[in-house]
């Protein structure tokens, strides 16, 4: 092989040479071309032995069989648009939300099987991002997949934390009426919700052989509210075969009302942080004083007591007390790329291939949404769909009329049935305050106790890279809570190594986060 490679380099050299007469035989000039010529050779190759190497990979897979093949997915070099080395083993497409014959609506998942040791088998563990109705490609693509194309980047590149290492992995848009999903969308609550993705799980499980796989949800944003909702159920139906659930790890999640999560904790956040918003003095203190008259103070003093005297005191909040947005309105007059995903965000704003940067969408003039591309979507056996990260349609038929998963008690119960339950947050987190998710624990009543016994002060430790302490962690009675610095409302694709370190601790493969 290398004797015929450097003939033909030889004739294609002479070849170059004969074709102009002011050839440069500058060694720079020589070397660029060697280059040249040995890249298409090997790209050559390359696009000849595809075809080869796809056909190994599905003998050789443990999940490809009659019943998976239409699903199955070209991960060789080239195969997937603009990604430019080989992809895992993965499977995608749609199944239905139930087994009746005709069921119209479906939901869209690519399935990752684990390339990890033995250790890393028996474990399943799904992604859901959050909207509602928020495209959970989002996760796989710029979080914790085996690919990763961050906003500003000229082509995607192998990710180094993918999840994929540590377990079998789903990433699964939901619920009806979310990126390539089908059927129009009926539901009204989060029960209803859960219902029709258990559907979609059981069907999942059985098509691909799933059954008894330790399954471990996550996910972040509104998938906050989803999952306690979904997980309640799984453990509802006492069936270990199909939903064999044990624990759930929740980032920057909506768990609570926008009171705690976004009013009470926002003048505090702001006076913490104003190095980067900017804000006037005389403003801030106008705000806190605005804060101390609406009560917030005090709530925010009461809930991060620990261990809690009480519930909390809400009763006497003006409706008119709403400070969130207008810190959001006017930081964003500062800042005119203000990223409420990401406070440290700057101008410019940066492109995103799938058309979300920031506070707000931003697609140049000529660029194009990745996953609305009709050569993608065929890649990856999606139905053409004018595909968008978030929908434009609503996926609750009026809005979603559960109660959050904290006072309504269903993250308590599945706190109570579960291996191990985490809720990490990003400190530079605007949308959803990280303050906020640890008063709204800490008001919690779960294993007969109310909240934390203590303030969570563990040195959260990454040892990836030399990275270090990147935050504080805590656990009590099952419940895990995690601060992260450096990172935003996504905390896995801010600080990718922390996501990891927070996927081996859920999953049992290390106890302390300290070290």
């Amino acid at each position: 092989m290398k004797v015929a490679f450097f003939t033909l380099l030889g004739f294609l050299f002479a070849t170059a040479a004969l074709a102009s007469s002011s050839w440069n035989r500058s060694p720079q000039a020589i070397k660029r071309l060697y280059d040249e010529l040995r890249a298409e050779e090997i790209n050559r190759n390359q696009e000849r032995l595809a075809p080869v190497k796809d056909r190994l990979l599905r003998k050789k897979s443990k999940f490809y069989n009659r019943k998976t093949k239409d699903f199955w997915v070209n991960g060789t070099r080239g195969a997937m648009p603009d990604v430019h080395f080989d992809i895992p083993e993965s499977y995608a497409g749609l199944l239905p939300i139930s087994v009746a014959k005709k069921e119209p609506r479906k939901l869209w998942f690519w399935f990752f099987p684990s390339t990890g040791g033995p250790e890393t088998q028996d474990d399943l563990v799904v992604w859901l991002n959050g909207g509602p109705g928020c495209s959970s490609l989002e996760g796989l693509l710029q979080e914790n997949g085996p690919f990763t194309w961050k906003y500003g980047t000229y082509l995607p590149v192998r990710n180094t934390y993918t999840w994929v290492n540590l377990t079998n992995m789903v990433w699964i848009e939901q619920p009806v009426g979310t990126g390539f999903s089908q059927g129009d969308p009926n539901i009204t609550n989060e029960e209803e919700l859960a219902e029709q993705f258990l559907g979609f799980m059981k069907n999942f499980v059985d098509k691909f052989g799933l059954h008894g796989k330790r399954i471990w949800l996550t996910g972040e944003s509104y998938a906050g509210k989803y999952i306690p909702y979904i997980a309640d159920a799984m453990l509802n139906r006492n069936d270990p075969k199909t939903f064999n659930f044990k624990g759930s790890m929740l980032y920057d999640p909506s768990i609570d009302e926008d009171l705690y999560l976004e009013e009470v904790p926002v003048v505090p956040y702001l006076m913490r942080n104003n190095a980067i918003f900017n804000f006037p003095e005389e403003e801030v203190a106008s705000l806190k004083e605005r804060a101390d008259k609406c009560g917030f103070t005090d709530i925010y003093n009461q809930g991060l007591t620990f261990p809690p005297a009480g519930p909390l005191n809400t009763t006497l909040v003006p409706f008119k007390c709403q400070l969130w947005n207008e810190i959001f309105s006017r930081a964003l007059k500062i800042n005119p790329c203000f990223n409420i995903y990401h406070i440290m965000t700057t101008c410019p704003n940066l492109w995103d291939v799938l058309g979300f940067p920031g506070s707000f969408g931003y697609l140049p003039e000529g660029a194009k949404i990745y996953f609305a591309r009709p050569e993608v979507q065929k890649a990856i056996n999606a139905p053409p769909t004018k595909w968008e990260e978030c929908s434009s349609r609503d996926v609750f038929v009026g809005g979603d009329k559960s109660e959050y998963p904290v006072p309504g008690g269903v993250l308590a119960r599945v706190i109570e049935r579960s291996e191990r339950t985490v809720v990490a947050h990003g400190l530079l987190d605007f949308i959803l305050i990280a303050d906020g998710t640890l008063i709204s624990l800490n008001n919690m009543v779960w294993g007969g106790k109310r909240g934390f016994s203590k303030k969570p002060s563990n040195k959260f430790v990454v040892p990836y890279e030399r990275q270090g302490e990147l935050g504080i962690w805590h656990e009590e009675r099952g419940l895990t809570y995690i601060e992260v610095r450096l990172a935003g409302h996504m905390v896995p694709q801010y600080q990718p190594a922390a996501g990891y370190r927070h996927l081996e601790y859920l999953l049992g493969r290390v106890k302390d986060l300290s070290r």
